[in-house]
């Protein structure tokens, strides 16, 4: 796994349905691990460095989307404090997504 990429998303680029949070920075934060990894920590440590960079940056709200198809994605993040905030068919496509949202303690920190 050397292909992590971190990258700031503005503008046209951001995920058109996710409505704002009034007053506050928002980060999103979608990672994916691949299935041979899965239940070794990887994602853990991925998503832990990442909510760091959102918290150095001042973000008090991070977002992230994960498929439903199989529900890992939405129950890795609910078991680390996200809750849900909707489901979705995203335009041309046929699977569901979930959207959740984050309020993130120490922001600016």
């Amino acid at each position: 796994m050397n292909d992590l990429r971190t990258a700031p998303v503005v503008g046209g680029d951001m995920p058109k349905r996710w409505r704002p949070v009034r007053n506050a920075v928002v980060a999103t934060v979608i990672t994916r691990t691949p299935p041979e990894f899965r239940r070794r920590g990887f994602g853990t440590v991925i998503y832990g460095n990442a909510l760091d960079r959102a918290r150095a940056r001042g973000a008090g709200v991070v977002e992230t989307r994960a498929p439903a198809a199989g529900g890992d994605g939405p129950r890795f993040a609910v078991r680390r404090g996200f809750e849900e905030v909707e489901r979705h068919m995203p335009d041309g496509e046929r699977d569901e997504w979930v959207d959740l949202r984050l309020l993130v303690t120490g922001a600016g920190d």
